[in-house]
């Protein structure tokens, strides 16, 4: 494992809003070199995630990293390996399918009209993607001509800029890699209302954190048969790693306490705002909070890394739900440095969020981050990995 190479990652969102995959590429504050991080990207996944079910797991290869140079100890499924096209020729092709012998999926990332006709017979068969920059002047050409390759390439968009761009490409049935998915929130609602439904879900929350008795929670629940479904669903979820099936609240307080219950609702009261309703987000939203959960054990005292989880789950609340979060944080009782974490990213719970933060980005912050809190890159990337596999469990 690289001693000072962090994990980031992007979402790859298909047309509707369903995380289907990840981009994946090393953060590092030390110089390193293009070969060895991607053989070494190669390995770190398929060693952590050969099982996991993530989806497409698409992962850079720098310039200057030629084809058939890159093997893996065990090369994860469904990974795409993405290859500059100002690196390939014609004498690419053993390397290209050397690397699909291997079980790797390759993208081709820069292509042009030019490049795409006079590969059609050499290189094209051997790739199985296109990654195109959205407002390309030959984009609906080139995604033509990767439709009618034989056989045909799957295209995705290189980055979205915001959720306007899109929604634009969605409608056309294109989806692709949103770097900027949690920094981008969609416009909140201009009434800052919550609905009946997640007011409903807050009175819940807050009479678990009063500790009030099950059986008085248990019949505030059974009003809504709707949100009671889907809490047990939620609640028997693979994720959780429960081997009998729970039938009441009664047996799942019993078994796992009032902590988890307030997980579970906090979970579905993201779920609440049908109009603005974003699975990428919540996903983004239940990986945040896994994520800050696994660095902060043994870290903290038990109950403090527990309260990890609804800071990373809290700090996707406003654009889940559409209205400000301190309107949100103003209707239920949380413990302060919860508050202050998710308000200024201050407290002894801020630098966590901070972290996991950063390693949705590519602006260089993650080391820094994790010296701060004294956690190795080795913990970080574990936990990362560990949070997008659970997440990838939870039924909602």
């Amino acid at each position: 494992m690289p001693d000072h190479k962090f994990l980031v990652r992007a979402p790859l969102l298909d047309p509707k809003q369903q995380v289907v995959g990840y981009r994946l590429a090393w953060q590092s504050s030390l110089p390193t070199n293009p070969q060895e991080d991607v053989r070494q990207l190669l390995d770190f996944v398929g060693e952590r995630a050969q099982d996991a079910e993530l989806g497409l797991l698409f992962l850079d290869a720098e310039r200057g990293v030629p084809p058939g140079g890159i093997l893996a100890a065990e090369v994860p499924k469904h990974t795409v390996l993405m290859l500059d096209c100002g690196d390939l020729a014609e004498d690419c092709a053993a390397g290209m399918a050397s690397m699909r012998e291997q079980g790797l999926q390759l993208a081709l990332r820069g292509a042009s009209l030019a490049f795409m006709k006079q590969h059609a017979e050499t290189l094209l068969p051997l790739a199985t993607h296109i990654e195109l920059p959205l407002g390309h002047p030959d984009f609906a050409a080139l995604s033509n001509l990767a439709k009618q390759a034989e056989p045909p390439l799957a295209v995705v968009v290189q980055d979205f800029p915001g959720w306007a761009e899109f929604d634009k490409s969605a409608a056309h049935g294109v989806g692709g890699f949103f770097g900027q998915l949690c920094t981008t929130p969609r416009p909140l609602n201009s009434a800052g209302a919550l609905s009946p439904q997640a007011i409903f879900i807050l009175q819940l929350m807050q009479m678990v954190q009063e500790n009030a008795d099950v059986r008085h929670i248990e019949g505030v629940l059974k009003r809504d048969a709707a949100l009671s479904y889907k809490l047990f669903r939620y609640i028997n979820s693979p994720g959780f790693g429960i081997e009998v099936e729970i039938e009441s609240l009664r047996h799942a307080v019993t078994m796992l306490g009032y902590t988890p219950l307030f997980r579970w609702l906090s979970v579905l009261l993201a779920t609440t705002n049908t109009a603005g309703y974003s699975h990428a987000l919540l996903q983004a939203a239940i990986v945040r909070g896994r994520f800050a959960e696994l660095l902060g054990k043994d870290l903290l005292p038990r109950g403090e890394a527990e309260h990890l989880f609804f800071v990373g789950m809290f700090s996707l609340l406003d654009q889940l739900l559409g209205i400000p979060l301190e309107k949100v944080v103003s209707q239920i009782l949380l413990p302060e440095p919860v508050v202050q974490a998710l308000l200024s990213r201050e407290g002894v719970y801020g630098p966590f969020l901070s972290l996991v933060e950063a390693c949705e980005q590519r602006d260089g912050r993650v080391p820094a981050l994790a010296d701060a809190l004294f956690v190795t890159s080795t913990r970080v990337n574990q936990a990362h990995l560990a949070a997008l596999a659970w997440a990838h469990t939870v039924t909602i």
